[in-house]
């Protein structure tokens, strides 16, 4: 293997399965070796993406996030990211004659890149798309932007599509926990702007049809463009943070594919080498759990540890924006005197979030006033500050934390809540909320995924383009132009 000594690309092959050496040779190689060679497996991994063997629950699971995320496009269509998004993408190239593709959500077209771009930015314009907890990344946006874009463009199947966004929630998943979330953080590096771009890349390496040995090269422009602050928790208009979370790694994972495909070089073991991006000291200790970029690769997938969002929320509101809605029908939202909801993790973000989307006290002084939680009104920061009657309830909110809630070391990431609305008459209603159904620990079925579609898109595509959304994709596989999703949901 390029760049590698006789060695480390001997046990690199023995890792990835593609020769066999004898078992003593091989604990010795490992046990000579300070960390586990990863280049290699993951380049055949994503090379091997359109022919290995994917067991029914994942494709399943990849059909449902790709539903999920078209949908979540559909639904944020028309918010400042996606608008802010498509105009710089058609200044860019929407003039281009060659190569354009359809900006996702509209009819528009745009160069390759800046349209993957658009559509991105357009999938997490509001809190609705899927995210893995356990990575503290959303992978859905960039990575199925990517895919269907490229389908379009190069004319690949439904099935190709299906099979690269899978492989791309693998990189996304898996190399923020190799890094150590808890390194990224101390670093103040987001995860989301790390996730999405290796995701992105290994997807759109997988559906062009990259051979192996140009994968390494593909990795170290990721590893170059890897970035994003943790200071999208500042943003208060849910543009520089569909940025992070979505645009950048979606441009630049895209990059990254196209450079090697187009004969880029760079350095062959960015990942491995003693001196490269991942043997940084910033990754080294605390967390760090370099072996997981590789342990079960092919075996053990990340889909199952993708979570859905149910509520047009960030992920650790999710139950006490439900837990509330779930107290309406037994309170008189008239006579509210209080709200307390207490809930384990960054429970000050929620409390004090400028985002609203992010803000427990503004979203549950809407809920109170509306009597549901509005899809535009959750993300209104107009409202937020411009209605007076919000205001006012948002002083009788409180958001505490509870200890009790939190997981033991070791023990998987979970959200929570208890809410408890006090009238003004002494009454007091209470109610706790363990989960709500998308986390995955309680995952939603596929009727739920359809549900959640067919209600985003529905009052933007009317009900029969709605529903031809969801049985193109429910046959992904019998797509023979898996671009048609593009056009499917365009407006």
């Amino acid at each position: 293997m390029p760049g590698m000594d006789r060695r480390q690309a001997l046990f690199a092959a023995a890792s990835a399965g593609l020769i066999a050496l004898p078992a003593t040779r091989v604990a010795a190689q490992a046990a000579a070796s300070v960390t586990p060679v990863v280049t290699g497996p993951l380049s055949a991994f994503i090379a091997g993406g359109q022919k290995m063997p994917i067991d029914a629950e994942t494709l399943e699971l990849g059909r449902r996030h790709i539903l999920d995320t078209l949908a979540s496009v559909v639904a944020c269509r028309d918010l400042e990211p996606a608008v802010l998004a498509r105009r710089y993408a058609l200044s860019q190239s929407g003039d281009a004659r060659r190569g354009a593709v359809t900006i996702l959500g509209t009819r528009q077209r745009a160069g390759l890149a800046d349209a993957v771009f658009a559509g991105a930015m357009t999938g997490h314009g509001a809190e609705i798309n899927d995210f893995i907890p356990s990575a503290f990344v959303q992978p859905g946006p960039a990575i199925v932007s990517a895919a269907v874009g490229l389908a379009e463009q190069r004319g690949k199947s439904g099935e190709e599509v299906l099979r690269s966004v899978i492989v791309g929630y693998e990189l996304a998943g898996r190399l923020p926990k190799a890094l150590g979330n808890e390194n990224l953080r101390r670093a103040n590096i987001a995860n989301h702007g790390i996730g999405p771009v290796f995701g992105t890349a290994a997807a759109a390496a997988c559906i062009i049809g990259l051979a192996e040995d140009r994968i390494p090269h593909v990795l170290t422009y990721c590893a170059q463009q890897a970035s994003g602050s943790w200071q999208w928790m500042l943003d208060v208009e849910h543009v520089e943070k569909s940025f992070v979370f979505a645009g950048m790694g979606a441009r630049a994972g895209l990059q990254a594919a196209l450079f090697a495909e187009l004969g880029f070089r760079g350095v062959r073991d960015s990942l491995d080498n003693p001196a490269g991006w991942m043997n940084a000291q910033i990754f080294r200790g605390h967390d760090a759990n370099r072996a997981y970029l590789i342990d079960k690769l092919g075996e053990r997938w990340e889909m199952p540890e993708t979570a859905y969002k149910r509520y047009p929320v960030g992920g650790p509101t999710q139950p006490a924006v439900h837990g509330l809605l779930q107290l309406l029908p037994k309170i008189d939202r008239a006579q509210v005197a209080s709200v307390r909801i207490s809930m384990p993790g960054r429970w000050q973000a929620f409390r004090d979030a400028a985002m609203p989307a992010l803000n427990l006290r503004y979203l549950s002084a809407i809920i109170l006033l509306d009597g549901r939680l509005d899809f535009v009104s959750a993300q209104s920061l107009e409202r937020m500050h411009g209605d007076e009657k919000a205001k006012a309830l948002m002083s009788r909110v409180d958001v505490v934390h509870d200890p009790d809630q939190e997981h033991a070391p070791g023990e998987a990431r979970t959200e929570s809540a208890r809410v408890v609305v006090t009238q003004q008459d002494g009454r007091r209603f209470e109610i706790y909320v363990p989960y709500v159904v998308g986390f995955p620990s309680h995952p939603m079925s596929k009727a739920d995924v359809e549900t959640k579609a067919l209600e985003l898109m529905t009052p933007r595509l009317g009900a029969g383009r709605a529903r031809d959304v969801v049985a193109a994709v429910w046959n992904i596989e019998g797509l023979a132009k898996g671009g048609r999703l593009a056009a499917l949901i365009g407006a």
